[in-house]
């Protein structure tokens, strides 16, 4: 009996064609997700804005017994029903190392030469000369030392950064929580790249920043609940702090009426570290990869434990 394959659709949708004839592909959004879940074998999460999937598989009926989210974070479909049961959960671990890295090293290299406030002088046409920090030889803190965080510490120590990467246990080239204070207070660059999980959860908050030195800029290409926004509004009000860039948020979109957009020293942008030009068409190919492996009853890769909220095993 050929598979049903279940897709949680956003635009634009993922290329499946080549499982033509090897799997029966229906598309939903979330308002039908409940009613189709007990139908499916495989479940494609490519709408990963959605929390559908955490709302409709507690419900009634049968459930994939795979599911696959196009993304590096699995908290918006998690819930404690999908976690218990015997369902494989899988990510996109692979797609998004390098250019989240590559947006990290933009942002530093862009705030240590003032290139925001080049292009606002150059709109005013006003000539002013100043003096660009130096990124060589400045210290960076990374929080979270799974392949997104490895990646910005390599892509930093190319810059001649200095980087210490912090995970959940130590281990050989990674601190564990206990050195994180002592790791925030000397770093020039303090950057979020962990996953969301109890021991995560506004990991950055007011005593955090505190710690930070004044001349520390915080990036956040993680998860927005890593961080209490309203600490941070404050830690920048009160200049604990230089700067910070927020690429993720607690609400997403961000809301037009959210004082973040104009709060002095902070950069916005809306979830987009991690998306380049072909990325739909790596993460479809991905997917398709994982089912013929699934299909043949080989094991998957990028299996996330459901208990910790990520893919082990680094």
């Amino acid at each position: 009996m050929t598979p049903t394959v279940l897709v949680l659709d956003a635009d634009p949708p993922p290329r499946l064609g080549r499982l033509t004839g090897r799997a029966r592909i229906v598309r939903t959004d979330a308002a039908h997700l409940a009613e189709r879940l007990p139908g499916a074998d495989v479940l494609l999460v490519w709408d990963v804005t959605s929390h559908a999937v955490r709302e409709a598989w507690p419900g009634e009926g049968p459930r994939p017994r795979w599911v696959h989210t196009a993304s590096a974070g699995v908290d918006h479909l998690l819930c404690p029903e999908l976690t218990a049961s015997g369902t494989v959960v899988t990510n996109a671990r692979g797609i998004f190392e390098q250019p989240v890295a590559e947006y990290v090293a933009a942002l530093v290299l862009a705030v240590a030469k003032d290139l925001p406030r080049t292009l606002e002088h150059q709109r005013e046409r006003a000539w002013r000369h100043r003096e660009g920090r130096p990124v060589a030889g400045t210290r960076a803190c990374v929080v979270g030392s799974g392949p997104i965080g490895r990646a910005i510490a390599r892509t930093l120590k190319a810059l001649g950064v200095t980087t210490a990467l912090v995970g959940r246990v130590p281990r050989t080239g990674i601190h564990g929580p206990a050195d994180l204070d002592r790791l925030i207070s000397r770093a020039d660059w303090v950057i979020a790249a962990a996953p969301l999980t109890e021991q995560t959860y506004r990991i950055f908050d007011a005593r955090r920043f505190g710690v930070m030195q004044p001349s520390a800029f915080f990036v956040n290409v993680g998860r927005g609940q890593l961080v209490d926004e309203d600490a941070l509004a404050g830690a920048l009000a009160r200049r604990w702090i230089a700067g910070a860039a927020l690429d993720v948020f607690t609400a997403e979109p961000l809301p037009a009426d959210s004082p973040l957009w104009d709060l002095p020293g902070l950069i916005v942008s809306p979830h987009m570290s991690g998306d380049t030009v072909g990325r739909c068409d790596e993460l479809g190919a991905q997917f398709v990869e994982l089912y013929e492996r699934w299909a043949a009853g080989r094991p998957l890769v990028n299996v996330v434990d459901k208990k910790r909220g990520y893919v082990p095993g680094h």
